[in-house]
């Protein structure tokens, strides 16, 4: 009996030094996984339980009952002077009525959204405009618990943030692949709306890769010099009914796989109205990763302005491609530029996949990081070409001398000079093109596309941005006059206040 007992001791203190060692050698293993490996392990370890429904074979019972224990209601609170740092909410009203009504006062102000717990010791998504400047983060669990959390990393070209609570053993949603969500499928949005328990309802996808340019667009440097175009819109649509409050929420399919992080509405009342867009995960994955190994998002860039072609465009600039982008000019020390990619160039797909429009780039280009490479293909005198391009960072990217986008602050707008096919098929001998509207900014307000020609701006032949900039400051009594000729060839005049 003796020799047993020892035995048996011997055999409990070998099993705990094992599992000690073990779950030592796991926490350093996963330090070095990404969000989505280290799920990987831990749906392994940690098998979901199977729920019995008789709905039949459409049925949301399982990925409800999946998914709601890991979606989380935030709660922010800002001072009076956070709340209005700038004045305005960064977003705009549909931001700000999606998130949950923050208003602006002289004291303390409360605010609320969503979250998606992504890993068992507390790493949380949300959508950065939930937690922009706040001064303080609760957390508030299922369960009911409240637990403050810190911010990781956030990222206004995404509108991402990463959040985490201390703690382990937290329920999680499982990451899935936004690639493989197909128009027409089922899908869960889960959040907190209106501040109310989780909440779950159903649609469909009802389309992808949609840019609604709420994230901003090119904005000038403080010298004036054209920068980058680091916003990145391609969102999953869905006629899920989302609400204020659903900001950081959960877009699921019907596995209980979160394929998209909810982040805007287009409504005219504030309310659902059946348009809801959500950031696509396979975006967020990269961004995410970031924050927690580098506490900011590492973005590459190609190198190159364009403007999305369609039939009137394809016309305008003489091509014989009614999708992709047109290369309006290449950037000194860009990828796009090593590459040997050059002005009048049609890109028509990345990876393998076609271009349709701008998101479908941006998107794919905002998974990688400076140094990964991209296959393009573009068409050059008719002729199809594949390029390697090797990314690089924002900080080497300076804008082609010879190529170089004229960007006002005022207008909200970013131009280039007419070239000789412009000017000589509108009879006239300068002026700009726009090339880009912010949202928000004058030309925006006006209704006043991309593509328009800029003849004279108070009276004042101009012929690049400089020019514009200038005529306008000599406005008399804050009001300006602009001669345009509109992308169609109508002869324009608009007249509006500066500020």
């Amino acid at each position: 009996m003796k020799k047993i007992g020892i035995t048996f001791l011997t055999a409990c203190l070998g099993g705990a030094v094992a599992i000690g060692s073990y779950k030592l050698v796991e926490n350093k293993y996963n330090d070095g996984l990404t969000f989505e490996e280290q799920q990987k392990v831990h749906f392994t370890n940690n098998p979901a339980p199977e729920i019995i429904s008789s709905a039949g074979e459409l049925d949301f019972t399982q990925a409800a009952a999946a998914v709601t224990p890991g979606v989380v209601h935030i709660k922010t609170t800002y001072s009076g002077k956070s709340a209005q740092s700038d004045g305005q909410d960064p977003f705009g009203d549909m931001f700000e009525d999606f998130f949950g009504n923050r208003r602006r006062s002289q004291g303390p102000v409360m605010a609320s959204g969503s979250g998606v717990i992504i890993s068992d010791d507390g790493y949380i998504v949300t959508n950065n405009h939930v937690v922009e400047n706040a001064d303080k983060i609760d957390v508030i669990l299922t369960d009911n618990r409240s637990l403050q959390a810190k911010v990781i990393g956030t990222d206004p070209n995404t509108d991402l943030a990463l959040i985490k609570i201390e703690g382990k053993g937290f329920p999680i949603v499982r990451l899935g692949n936004s690639d493989n969500v197909h128009i027409g499928e089922w899908v869960l949005a889960v959040g907190y709306p209106f501040a109310l328990n989780t909440t779950v309802t159903a649609g469909i996808v009802s389309a992808k890769g949609r840019s609604i340019g709420i994230l901003g667009q090119t904005k000038p440097s403080p010298t004036g010099e054209p920068q980058p175009r680091t916003a990145i819109e391609s969102f999953i649509q869905t006629d899920a009914a989302i609400n204020r409050g659903n900001s950081g929420g959960a877009l699921v399919n019907t596995k209980g796989e979160l394929i998209g992080i909810n982040a805007a509405i287009a409504s005219q009342s504030g309310s659902y109205e059946g348009y809801g867009f959500a950031i696509p995960i396979n975006l967020a994955k990269k961004v995410l990763d970031d924050f927690r190994e580098f506490g900011a998002v590492k973005r590459g860039f190609i190198g190159v302005n364009y403007t999305e072609l369609d039939a009137a465009q394809s016309k305008e600039l003489g091509v014989n491609e009614i999708n992709g982008l047109y290369v309006n000019s290449v950037v000194e020390g860009g990828g796009a530029a090593a590459a040997g990619l050059k002005k009048g160039d049609v890109l028509t797909k990345v990876e393998g996949s076609n271009i349709f429009s701008s998101s479908d780039l941006q998107e794919r280009v905002g998974r990688l990081r400076p140094g990964d490479k991209l296959k393009l293909s573009y068409l050059r005198d008719g002729k199809e070409n594949t390029v390697s391009v090797t990314l690089k960072p924002e900080s080497s990217l300076k804008l082609a001398s010879n190529n170089k986008p004229e960007a006002v602050k005022n207008l909200g707008a970013a131009f280039s000079p007419l070239n000789a096919d412009q000017k000589k098929k509108h009879n006239v001998s300068q002026g700009v093109v726009v090339t880009n509207v912010r949202p928000g900014g004058f030309f925006d307000q006006l209704e006043l596309p991309i593509g328009t020609i800029i003849v004279s701006v108070n009276g004042q032949p101009v012929k690049n941005g400089q020019e514009v900039n200038d005529a306008l400051s000599a406005s008399r009594n804050n009001l300006a006059s602009i001669n345009a000729i509109t992308p169609d060839g109508s002869k324009m005049k608009y007249q509006f206040q500066i500020k």
